[in-house]
């Protein structure tokens, strides 16, 4: 069915008296009147005070549509220009009645009533309490002037071509600008960044960014607050705390204030980073660290916007939005007792893991143009490699064995002493070299033990057993090959646990252990004489 949902237009729908009437153009009757549209219900709403109106509109809508339902809905207005009054009756309306979409076609018309219940429609239509499509009507001056005609706005804006390539790319620009231009090329990571900028402009509950020590969550908790900021959603200011630099009184002076006499040293009033954050964001980087009575502070602050500075009887009130930070396992934090479960519940609404660079080695290349381009704005000289020096850095770059162990950071450090370094603005090969062999940035040569594994147990070792089991084992080896037999070794190996045994046999134990991974005490002798040939 095609249902309509309209106002009585006091003025607008009075127009003319008698045979009059019909040369007037009014705008409930000439829904009525449309040739290619066809209602089967029409909800009328009035102001009781207008009852004859309504009545003599109601006939002339069943002269021009027989078949058209009338619903009149009386809604008593004491001030038709009172927007929390129209909008609260128009919502009862909405919830009284069940507008279901899967099955009707909705109309709302927008043309009569006063601007704020106009309004007020537009509202309820856009959160779907009235469903369905906008109608506007208006008069024409040809043809019959009564009949006027009508346009259907639909506000899924989905529908419209231009505007869908226009906010496709919007969305596409903010993704960049969270990514502060990179051209990434990772999926995972150009998968995450595309749901951060969702949740960015959608909400403004607690978002936690995860991820290893110079992953970039202080770049991206900055660029999450610019990104805001464009799209007007904050006034405040940016500002960044790290947990790890605040310690006992000090830490909640930081963030909630003190006043004056609070504790020693508090010789004037201090409103503190929570209060200086309201409007904006606060970013609490290494969260991990804070304090157990900072974190519960902060709770409350985040739950009830109101937190109380040292000292002080009489509470402060803030609203902003939290970004935490943090390189800690806070499930293993809890497990710990050094971090509170019920925060962890209260920030891991949004929990975004940033990969280290080593899981990014496809984005290094871009990542190494955005830090030379960022060198150069900074310093105001142009900084290139030549394409020796440029394919050597990548090589090792790339390479599995490159550990990036400083991520983001230590990509930045390399760059920063390789372009301040560089002569005539050119980074040379000898530059790339000289950074290379700084060292300590790639995995060491394979130690004795770790051969010696591969001998006992093959190559593909690692694809075998867990890294907790190959740990043990190599101790376990270390200890065979220095020892004159097997009960020497496990003598050495148990040396606490046999203590506490009425009867032992270190070396059937020592047996049994190797067993489970095919090894005897002679094969760990053997290889050790093969390698010492």
């Amino acid at each position: 069915m095609n249902i309509i949902i309209s106002l009585l237009g006091t003025t607008l729908d009075a127009h003319g008296r008698g045979t009059a009437q019909w040369n007037n153009w009014r705008p409930s009757v000439a829904l009525a009147m449309q040739e290619d549209l066809h209602f089967d219900q029409y909800y009328m709403i009035f102001d009781p005070r207008f009852q004859p109106l309504m009545e003599r509109t109601c006939e002339d809508i069943r002269t021009c549509s027989p078949d058209t339902e009338i619903l009149p809905v009386p809604i008593s207005f004491a001030d038709p220009w009172d927007f929390e009054e129209v909008y609260a009756k128009l919502y009862d309306f909405s919830c009284a009645h069940d507008f279901s979409s899967e099955d009707n076609e909705y109309y709302i018309h927008i043309t009569t009533g006063t601007h704020v219940a106009q309004i007020c429609l537009f509202l309820l239509n856009e959160s779907h309490h009235l469903p369905g499509k906008l109608i506007q009507t208006q008069p024409t001056y040809h043809g019959n002037p009564a009949q006027g005609r009508y346009n259907v706005i639909d506000l899924d804006l989905s529908r419209y071509d231009l505007l869908a390539k226009r906010f496709a790319q919007e969305r596409h620009s903010d993704q960049e600008f969270l990514k502060s231009g990179i051209a990434t090329r990772n999926r995972k990571f150009n998968e995450l960044i595309e749901t951060i900028e969702r949740v960015a402009i959608r909400s403004t509950e607690p978002i936690l960014l995860t991820g290893p020590t110079g992953a970039g969550k202080s770049l991206l908790a900055k660029k999450i607050y610019e990104l805001k900021r464009l799209n007007k959603q904050l006034h405040g200011k940016f500002v960044d705390v790290n947990c790890a630099t605040l310690r006992g009184d000090q830490a909640m002076s930081a963030l909630f204030g003190h006043k004056k006499g609070a504790f020693t040293g508090a010789a004037a009033d201090r409103p503190g980073l929570l209060k200086a954050a309201d409007g904006g964001i606060l970013f609490l980087d290494e969260i991990g660290e804070l304090g157990l009575d900072e974190q519960a502070m902060l709770l409350r602050a985040i739950e009830e916007k109101t937190f109380l500075p040292l000292g002080s009887d009489q509470e402060e009130s803030s609203s902003f939005q939290l970004i935490c930070g943090t390189n800690r396992n806070l499930g293993e934090s809890i497990r710990n007792g050094r971090f509170r479960a019920d925060l962890l519940a209260r920030i891991d609404l949004w929990n975004f893991e940033l990969p280290g660079l080593a899981e990014r080695r496809e984005d290094i290349e871009p990542n190494l143009d955005y830090e030379l381009n960022q060198f150069s704005r900074k310093s105001g000289k142009r900084v290139t490699f030549n394409k020796e020096a440029r394919e050597c850095f990548l090589k090792f770059a790339l390479s599995p064995e490159t550990l990036w162990s400083g991520n983001f950071r230590e990509l930045n450090a390399m760059v920063v002493r390789m372009a301040t370094l560089a002569n005539g603005g050119r980074i040379d090969l000898k530059t790339v070299q000289a950074e290379i062999a700084r060292g300590g940035r790639t995995k060491p040569p394979a130690a004795e033990p770790d051969a010696l594994l591969a001998d006992l147990l093959g190559s593909s070792y690692g694809e075998k057993y867990d890294r907790f089991d190959l740990a043990q084992l190599r101790e376990t080896v270390m200890v065979c090959r220095s020892s004159k037999s097997l009960a020497d070794a496990g003598k050495k190996l148990f040396a606490v646990s046999r203590l506490a045994r009425k009867s032992v046999n270190d070396s059937d134990r020592l047996s049994k252990y190797l067993g489970r991974f095919g090894l005897d005490f002679s094969m760990i002798r053997d290889a050790r004489e093969s390698r010492e040939k």
